[in-house]
């Protein structure tokens, strides 16, 4: 079994009963490496930057449901939306009004995650956590009829204080179990907590998260946390 396909059976085996799913993040990585990734039966894969997922696309097979995680730029939303399953970075208002916009003229419906700024770095992105239910109620009035809000994400703060990780995972979890409560009937796609990544992953399964978003857990040798 190559070291890549190793990695994925611990993970899945790690995940399986929480449910949560693995989103393996390729940036970076050779095309030999995510294919290794791809025989062993991964098929969600993510990117940051919108050329190297439209590239990547291109390249690998077309089975693999490519999801996009990283700041959005307006001047690239037209290019990403025929291309990516799910963006799990809709950082602002502004942002979703324009996916919902170029999605009916394309005749698409985008899914999407709402990013939430849970850190204590303020130059990360996402809506306030004040902004973000009544985002929502006008996504339920029927506001954004060119987006499917599929639930929240969010990234922790980088360091190594687990207590504030598990501060900030928790802060979300109950903002995502609220939504929930308030909106799921009528935005019946509202399912998914996309939360953690290779270093906090555990805390984030913890707090619910359903998409679990790893590249060096993955890809490079000896790096899986437990």
């Amino acid at each position: 079994m190559n070291p890549v396909a190793a990695a994925l059976d611990r993970l899945n085996n790690l995940l399986g009963p929480t449910g949560a799913r693995l989103v393996a993040v390729s940036k970076y990585q050779s095309d030999e490496r995510v294919m290794m990734a791809y025989e062993a039966g991964q098929r969600i894969f993510a990117e940051n930057r919108v050329q190297e997922l439209l590239a990547k696309k291109a390249r690998f097979p077309s089975d693999i449901e490519w999801h996009f995680i990283g700041h959005l730029q307006s001047n690239k939303v037209r290019m990403l939306l025929p291309a990516v399953g799910l963006i799990h970075s809709v950082d602002s208002p502004a942002l979703l009004e324009q996916i919902n916009h170029e999605s009916l003229r394309m005749g698409l419906q985008t899914h999407v995650l709402l990013q939430v700024h849970i850190a204590q770095e303020e130059h990360k992105f996402g809506l306030k956590a004040p902004e973000v239910l009544p985002l929502l109620n006008r996504c339920a009035e029927g506001a954004f009829a060119g987006v499917r809000v599929g639930g929240l994400m969010g990234m922790a703060s980088l360091c190594h204080d687990d207590l504030q990780i598990d501060s900030e995972f928790n802060g979300l979890s109950t903002l995502f179990t609220e939504a929930k409560s308030r909106f799921g009937a009528r935005l019946p796609d509202f399912n998914e907590l996309s939360m953690g990544m290779s270093g906090d992953y555990a805390l984030a399964l913890l707090h619910g998260s359903t998409l679990v978003r790893m590249g060096s857990a993955l890809f490079e040798a000896g790096a899986l946390h437990s």
